[in-house]
Parts: C-alpha cells; sequence; structure tokens
C-alpha cells in the first residue's frame, strides 16, 4: 500500500524532474540557430573537426598546427558530439549543455541529502538562475566542462567527509579532478579545501581523513592525469618533431605554472574578480550576500561542516585566481556551485526576508528599465543605437520590449515581496530569449559564413587563400583550400611570407587580410583589391596574388599551414 511518506516521495521526484526540464529549455533554447562565434568556440570547434578529419586524436590542430595552449578533453567532447548529431551547429554546444546539467545534478543532490529534498529544489533553481552559470550553459567555452569536473570532485569530498565514511566517492572525486586537470589545468581546485576538511575532521564535525586516503587520492588524480599526458609525453618525444617536441614543453611547463605564476595576457588587478566580476556573475546570489554573511558568522562558530567545507572553497579558489596576474571573468565560474551549496540551508528565509526581496525588485526595474529605454531610443532613431544596430546587423529592438514587458507582468503578478523569485523568473525567461531571438539576429555579424561564401565567388573554389592574422571562425567557414601563417608569428613575419606565397603562383592564390594591417600592404596594386566592407569588428580585403608582384617576400619569415578542414568541405557544416 501507498503511504504518505510515498506520495511526498513522487511529488518531489516529479518537481525535481521539472526543474530539470525548465534547465533543458533555457540552456539548450537556440541550439542550431547559430555557428560557434568568437571568442574561444570557433576554435574548439576547428579542433574537433580536425581530430575527426585527419584521425589525430591525442594532440589538437588549428588550421593543421598544434594547439598548445588546452588539453584536448574538452574537444574530444565537441569531436563526439558533432560526430553523434551531424552538424556543427547542432553539436558543438552539447558539451556545455550536458556539463551543465551534471552540475545541476550534482548540487541538487548533494543538497538533497545534507539539508532536505524542499532545500535541494531552491538550491536548484538558485544555480540555474544565476547568471555566469546560465551563460556558459549557452556558449561552447572549456569553462563548463571543467566547472562539472571541479564539481564532481567537491561533490565526491563532501559524500566522504560530510556523509561518510565513502571512500569510492572520495576516489570517484579525484579522479574527476585529473580529468579536470587534462581539461583546463585547474582541475584540482578542490584539493584546496582539504586543509579545511582536516580542521572540521579535528572537531570531530567531518569524517577523518588519514594519511593513506589523501595519499590513494592523490594517486587517483595522477593516474587520471596520465590518461592523456603519459601518451602525449611518449608520443611527442619519440617523435623527435620540433615542433612536437615544443607542444609538448608548451602544455606541460609553460601553460600551467608559468601562465599561473607569470601571465603574458588578461592582466588584471588583484581584486578584479570582487569588484569587477563577481557583481554581475553571482547575480542574483550576491544580493543574499548581506543577509548571508552573519548567518555564516554563526554557523562558523559552531562548527557547521555543512556550511564551512562549501564556503571555504568558494573563497580559497577566489584567493588563488586572485594571487595570479592574468585573470579572466570566467576563471569564478568553479565557485558558483559550491556558493549555491553554501548559501543552500539559508534560501528558504531568505526568500521570506524583506530586504533581500525588495533589492531583487530595485535590480529587476533597472534592468528591466534599462532595456525598455533602449528599445523605444533604438524604434526611434536614436543616432549611436542605430550606429551600433548597423554595425552588428542586428534589430533588437522587438525582443528588449519583450524582456521590459515581461518585467513589469512578473512584477505585477508577484508583487516586491515577491521581489527575488521574479528576478529568478525573469532572468529564466532572458536565456531562452537570448538563444531564440538574439542569437539569429546576431550571427551575420558575429560568424563570417556569409563573407566566405563571397570569397569563394569572387575567387573560384579551386584557387587557394592565404588568410593573414587569421581568427579561427575564417578557417572555419572557409570554402576552398586555405592556408595561414602561423598563429604565433608577428604580423610582418606573416605579410613577407604571404607575399612570397602569392608570388609562386599569382593567378591561382589570393590573400585576406585586415584593414588594420593597411601598413603592411603598401606594397600591393589596390586597384585590384576587392572591399568585401565589415564582419567581427573588422573591415576586410580580398587581394589577388597578382596585387603583390611590387612586393618583396621572404619564404623563410614563418612557416605554412594548410588547414585539413579547407581541402575537402566538411560534411558536418
Amino acid at each position: 500500500m501507498r503511504g504518505p511518506a510515498s506520495d511526498v516521495r513522487r511529488l518531489s521526484e516529479s518537481r525535481l524532474a521539472w526543474l530539470f526540464l525548465v534547465a533543458l529549455v533555457i540552456f539548450a533554447a537556440g541550439v542550431g540557430l547559430r555557428d560557434p562565434w568568437p571568442a574561444d568556440e570557433p576554435r574548439f570547434v576547428l579542433n574537433a573537426l580536425e581530430m575527426i578529419e585527419t584521425g589525430n586524436w591525442l594532440i589538437p590542430h588549428r588550421g593543421g598546427e598544434a594547439y598548445p595552449d588546452k588539453p584536448p578533453i574538452f574537444m574530444w567532447a565537441s569531436a563526439v558530439s558533432i560526430l553523434a548529431t551531424g552538424s556543427v551547429r547542432l553539436g558543438f554546444l552539447l558539451p556545455s549543455i550536458l556539463a551543465a546539467l551534471g552540475t545541476l545534478w550534482l548540487v541538487v543532490d548533494i543538497t538533497r541529502r545534507l539539508h532536505g529534498r524542499r532545500i535541494a529544489m531552491l538550491a536548484g533553481l538558485a544555480l540555474i538562475a544565476t547568471v555566469q552559470f546560465a551563460l556558459q550553459a549557452k556558449l561552447a567555452q572549456i569553462d563548463m566542462l571543467v566547472t562539472f569536473w571541479i564539481t564532481l570532485g567537491a561533490y565526491g569530498m563532501m559524500r566522504h567527509a560530510l556523509l561518510g565514511p565513502a571512500r569510492h566517492w572520495w576516489l570517484i572525486g579525484c579522479a574527476a579532478m585529473g580529468f579536470g586537470v587534462i581539461t583546463k589545468g585547474v582541475g584540482f581546485l578542490p584539493l584546496l579545501m582539504v586543509p579545511v576538511w582536516t580542521a572540521l575532521a579535528r572537531r570531530g564535525d567531518a569524517q577523518p581523513l588519514p594519511a593513506w586516503e589523501l595519499l590513494a587520492g592523490f594517486g587517483v588524480v595522477l593516474a587520471a592525469i596520465a590518461v592523456w599526458v603519459v601518451p602525449m609525453a611518449m608520443y611527442t618525444t619519440a617523435s623527435g618533431d620540433p615542433a612536437l617536441l615544443a607542444y609538448r614543453d608548451n602544455i606541460l611547463l609553460r601553460q600551467t605554472a608559468e601562465r599561473y605564476a607569470d601571465s603574458w595576457g588578461h592582466l588584471q588587478p588583484w581584486y578584479y574578480f570582487v569588484v569587477e566580476v563577481a557583481p554581475w556573475a553571482w547575480l542574483p546570489l550576491w544580493l543574499a550576500i548581506p543577509w548571508a554573511v552573519p548567518n555564516w558568522w554563526r554557523r562558523l562558530r559552531r562548527g557547521d561542516a555543512r556550511t564551512i567545507l562549501p564556503l571555504s572553497g568558494v573563497i580559497l579558489i577566489l584567493i588563488f585566481f586572485s594571487l595570479s596576474p592574468g585573470k579572466r571573468g570566467v576563471y569564478l565560474l568553479p565557485t558558483v556551485p559550491l556558493l549555491v551549496l553554501a548559501l543552500a540551508p539559508m534560501l528558504p528565509g531568505l526568500l521570506d526576508k524583506r530586504g533581500p526581496n525588495w533589492l531583487a525588485t530595485g535590480f529587476l526595474v533597472f534592468l528591466g528599465g534599462l532595456l525598455g529605454t533602449a528599445a523605444v531610443m533604438g524604434w526611434t532613431g536614436f543616432e549611436p543605437l542605430m550606429e551600433l544596430s548597423e554595425k552588428h546587423d542586428a534589430t533588437p529592438w522587438p525582443w528588449l520590449a519583450f524582456l521590459a514587458a515581461a518585467m513589469i507582468g512578473l512584477l505585477a503578478r508577484l508583487k516586491p515581496r515577491r521581489g527575488a523569485m521574479a528576478l529568478a523568473l525573469w532572468l529564466g525567461i532572458l536565456w531562452p530569449t537570448v538563444g531564440l531571438f538574439a542569437w539569429p539576429d546576431m550571427n551575420d555579424s558575429r560568424s563570417p559564413r556569409d563573407l566566405m561564401r563571397h570569397v569563394v565567388e569572387i575567387t573560384g573554389e579551386d584557387a587557394w587563400l592565404a588568410v593573414h592574422d587569421f581568427g579561427e571562425e575564417f578557417l572555419l567557414q572557409t570554402r576552398q583550400p586555405t592556408v595561414h601563417f602561423s598563429y604565433h608569428a608577428q604580423d610582418g613575419q606573416e605579410a613577407l611570407r604571404a607575399f612570397d606565397w602569392l608570388q609562386q603562383a599569382p593567378t591561382k592564390r589570393w590573400l585576406l587580410i585586415a584593414q588594420e594591417h593597411d601598413g603592411l600592404i603598401d606594397c600591393m596594386d589596390r586597384s585590384e583589391a576587392h572591399d568585401l566592407g565589415f564582419q567581427n569588428s573588422q573591415h576586410w580585403w580580398l587581394f589577388p596574388g597578382t596585387a603583390a608582384a611590387g612586393c618583396e617576400g621572404d619564404p623563410d619569415a614563418a612557416p605554412v599551414f594548410v588547414a585539413p578542414t579547407s581541402l575537402r568541405r566538411s560534411p558536418y557544416l
């Protein structure tokens, strides 16, 4: 006989099923409606297509050149997704969507075990509503997958530390950290919480972590890393190829310790994440911080390990990335699931408090009012907005007005006393709107698909094309045999090599170059140039090889790489 407890359990499971359905709609809305866009997306899709085309799955390549910036797990996932769907447009976003759903399941499950089903439901909604999490779930960048590995590592740790003993989960978490390392290097981040775990265990607030378990965990991390690193190192070392040896040294040394300690790009001050990233990335979670801090302090004093452990992860990851001179906003993404876990037991009380709801209402009015004002000004021909619209070949006024109307409708229905829920629901409307309307509207300006079609119409599909200072999106969309002169070559060296390359077969070779490099091509005959207009934030020119007759080239200035995907038009594009 089915009793009341069974009915409650079935109701709870039904609500959780609806939670994941809502998440799928939010994350997947717009799949198939756009091409891969910069930054990063075309690069990883190009890596994946070259793996499929060449059969080399061990070392990622970009336009025929080894790509040493990231390990290959995300590229593998992209390649498998493209093969499974038969389409780049359908497949390239799947790894991020599935990783986001996996992360959501981990957060909901551990919250259910620690705090019960009702709070687990609220934690899941909070995670879906968090701006950076939903945004990255809809982008084909590497960070959502590494966040899944990091969250699984923390999940395994918490299953053992807070709900254990559960050594198998600790080891599963360690394996996840290792796979996270060969996804983006920082998969080990949950290990930063081990000292906090040890301190809690000494107070009797958590399951102890004996030295042998810690060492076994480290061994599992290293074994997972070795799955790719060992065969890669053996292959590159045995090859004797200077390019492959340079790849090995770059991926193992320069892209890890050197990049962290002495970063050469994305340089930001130490307070960057707290001041410039968290206020938008943690929205709407950060609206609760003023009320959460006193609660965290009380839980810290009484040794509530269920809150202290995930909160320590947020703080330690924030400190870890802040200490490096190189910073990107997306580095903060792994803190979002942990922040939700730290806030989870407070969510029912916070939703009933007047302060957080009124603060959320004010923020929602600000966002909706801003978008509504932009829609009205755009429709009435406000010149700066019209210039922006023309530059990006987009007309966003209808969907901006829709979002403003959604704000008004939600607040009219829920009132300011439920402002936090109204803000969360509005964000839930925002992302499908972006995917279904904004993405298709912006695709022509973010993807050079049409430009590369136009190039083929001018040159003929059998003509060879060189792309100077290339972006991966151009190699991805090329429709003819295409070369480049190394991603790492200096612009001047690329130009010298391009002139020599063009002069070898001037009637069959062409050069695509952005107007910003105008000074490098003073020697070329401008009367032969084709003006291709504005694309991907740059103005483009197309020159036949005959236009370089008066230029002095250098065959040794830079290497020439042939893009394998350009030799046979990919059936997946």
